[in-house]
């Protein structure tokens, strides 16, 4: 076979190219982030306390904040119940970020963690954070 050495090296070079995304990364992992929750008014609450529990809520909070724009904005719905029959006021903005007002410390760390890019603020207008 001519140039057969010319072919071996093209497929060297081809598989270190392909290959280079994942031995570059190799322990580079980021730590997962936690949520900072150490807002003023989650502070003051006595019980701390959310909608649904922190576990449903981590894997969940999509679903439910889908849901919510489905029964307050198509069906008119706007008092969601929750688990343990407590009635809360369906709104992004007056009930979920007025305890989680530091958006940067809660939602986008986890947000940009996982390469997620939520539509939320397409239409709500993002919580003014107060300046440290």
């Amino acid at each position: 076979m001519y140039n057969g050495w010319k072919i071996l090296l093209g497929l060297i070079i081809f598989l270190a190219v392909a290959t280079f995304p994942f031995y570059s990364n190799i322990g580079k992992a980021t730590v997962k982030p936690e949520p900072k929750i150490d807002t003023p008014v989650i502070n003051e609450l006595k019980e701390k306390k959310c909608v649904e529990s922190k576990e449903f809520m981590k894997a969940e909070h999509m679903q439910l904040l889908n849901d919510w724009r489905d029964s307050a904005v198509r069906d008119g719905n706007r008092i969601y119940v929750a688990q343990d029959g407590e009635k809360y006021t369906i709104s992004l903005q007056n009930t979920c970020m007025k305890c989680h007002s530091n958006k940067k410390e809660f939602c986008d760390k986890c947000h940009n963690y996982a390469g997620a890019k939520p539509y939320c603020w397409d239409c709500h207008i993002a919580p003014k954070e107060a300046k440290k």
